[in-house]
């Protein structure tokens, strides 16, 4: 059976009998969709491949865990997520032993402040990517998984182990805590809460 007509479970599922070409295709459904949510957390472009790979490798590891009656994505999200903390505690231990000035790479920083701007796009962006990084883990990952993986309240609650109305107030709060380091522009709905 061709890999591409199969859905993810079923693909899970080959995999775990030991069909390559499945995992190869699940990888390529959601290595978009994943590194999009890895560098969201992070907001470090390099890093965020670094842990795409690692999701991936921990993932076909855990396929004996994978419960198909599950939508794989959130599976996968899940595993990330976990990377993510994993990431961010070893980076804390490394700025209390080393100081934050060893974790970054001069020689990248230099070649960004050298390239030209196209536009005041680009340097918004980049302030905004900042700023959602340095949100607590606690606010950090509903915004992501709401606004920009998409994910309704009660879905990213799933994931995180929230009520819905637990998502809701943390996504409301990081919205405040991103407008009041002026990464963002206020949100006109904000007064819904």
């Amino acid at each position: 059976m061709i890999a591409e007509g199969r859905d993810d479970a079923a693909l899970a599922l080959a995999a775990r009998r030991g069909e390559d070409r499945a995992f190869t295709e699940l990888m390529r459904r959601h290595k978009g969709p994943l590194y999009r949510f890895i560098r969201a957390n992070l907001g470090d472009a390099h890093e965020a491949h670094d842990l795409l790979q690692d999701a991936f490798v921990a993932a076909w590891a855990g396929l004996a865990s994978y419960d198909a009656k599950r939508p794989f994505g959130a599976w996968l999200r899940r595993i990330a997520l976990n990377k993510c903390r994993d990431w961010a505690r070893k980076r804390r231990v490394r700025q209390f032993f080393f100081g934050a000035a060893s974790l970054d790479d001069p020689g990248a920083r230099a070649v960004r402040q050298s390239e030209p701007e196209a536009n005041d796009l680009e340097p918004r962006l980049a302030r905004l990517e900042t700023a959602i990084a340095a949100l607590p883990s606690g606010l950090k990952e509903p915004l992501i998984l709401t606004a920009l993986d998409g994910l309704s309240h009660a879905e990213a609650g799933a994931l995180l182990g929230l009520s819905a109305k637990a998502v809701e107030v943390r996504v409301y709060r990081a919205r405040k805590a991103l407008e009041a380091s002026g990464a963002a522009a206020p949100d006109p709905d904000s007064s819904k809460i």
